[in-house]
């Protein structure tokens, strides 16, 4: 499953922010938020190049694990566009917005892929199987993109066409950029996980998150998961790094879980969700591209995540428990941007 995160609140905190989505006096940076979707479990909803389209990953009946969809950005006008069977995940907009990516397991089976069951104390998921795929926007598929036995996805796209996304090839999880020619490139050679990748607004960075073990034990943790098909870091921090992999930079230290890193489009500063207040509660910061003046976005007791920004800075979109019918329903949320 693709940079997301499951988190349990209790009944209470819900009951009450429910009953406003916003939290006025401290979300200081959005306002006029909506929710987009109120059915089944919700994530990675992202803009269409000229910001009229969301496309989303969706578990919903008939369907028993994620499906591709894409909806107008007032939630109306919902349509699959993956194919139904296997699971998907990571879906994104081609430039011009007539074709989109996303990764599938589909050309493995039709059903949804098995999740490890692992005794571990904390978060995990797994490493489907998946490849990505090129597809136009009604969902006629055009091409397999990557033929790799192990995963390819959390794939998005440049004003340029080139696509950046992880991949567990060569033993290890990390970044590779590929066109639609399938030319494949890693960017960084480092052992440790990498992952949640973007493109800076001028395409020259990728902002990510990783966990690079500090230790021997870290280390022969991270691989022994691997081999059993999960990944399960202790923490992330969100890094930068150009394109050619050159000038890597943590941005954040803070020994939490810090992912879903997006740019504004001015390029000054990271928004990413991160669980610095409580174990269990993520919400989303901003942080400056050279790792200082860091603000508190939200304020939700629960899991918020997923940030992207409209490519005219006016609107954010972000994934959450807030207004959910149980504590663990996640849906999508539209609101302005005041910053």
């Amino acid at each position: 499953m693709c940079k997301r995160i499951w988190l349990i609140v209790s009944a209470f905190y819900l009951s009450l922010c429910s009953l406003n989505l916003t939290f006025k006096g401290e979300e200081k940076y959005i306002a006029n938020i909506k929710q987009l979707t109120f059915a089944g479990d919700n994530a990675e909803a992202y803009f269409s190049w000229d910001d009229k389209h969301l496309i989303f990953q969706s578990t919903r009946p008939p369907y028993k694990c994620d499906q591709i969809f894409i909806m107008d950005i007032d939630g109306k006008n919902k349509k699959l566009v993956s194919t139904g069977f296997g699971r998907t995940t990571c879906s994104y907009f081609m430039p011009g917005d007539e074709k989109i990516i996303y990764s599938s397991t589909h050309h493995i089976s039709k059903e949804c892929p098995e999740v490890p069951k692992l005794n571990l104390r904390r978060y995990y998921w797994p490493i489907f199987n998946y490849d990505i795929y090129l597809a136009t926007r009604d969902g006629k598929i055009i091409k397999r993109l990557t033929d790799n036995p192990e995963y390819d996805a959390e794939g998005v796209v440049s004003r340029d066409g080139r696509i950046v996304f992880t991949s567990f090839r060569d033993g290890d999880i990390g970044i590779y950029i590929i066109d639609t020619t399938g030319n494949v490139k890693k960017v960084i050679n480092k052992l440790g996980y990498e992952g949640g990748p973007w493109f800076s607004p001028d395409g020259a960075k990728i902002v990510f998150r990783a966990f690079y073990p500090q230790n021997e034990d870290e280390k022969k943790e991270y691989l022994a998961l691997l081999e059993k098909g999960v990944v399960s870091p202790s923490w992330m921090e969100i890094f930068t790094v150009d394109i050619d992999g050159k000038n890597l930079k943590q941005i954040t230290n803070f020994k939490k879980v810090c992912f879903a890193p997006y740019w504004h489009p001015s390029g000054k500063y990271i928004i990413f969700s991160a669980n610095l207040e409580s174990p269990r509660n993520f919400d989303l910061y901003i942080i400056k591209s050279d790792g200082t003046g860091l603000e508190r976005v939200t304020y939700f007791e629960g899991f918020e995540s997923f940030p992207m920004f409209s490519h005219d800075g006016k609107k954010l979109v972000f994934c959450s428990n807030r207004g959910g019918e149980n504590p663990r329903q996640t849906n999508v949320f539209i609101c302005d941007w005041l910053k």
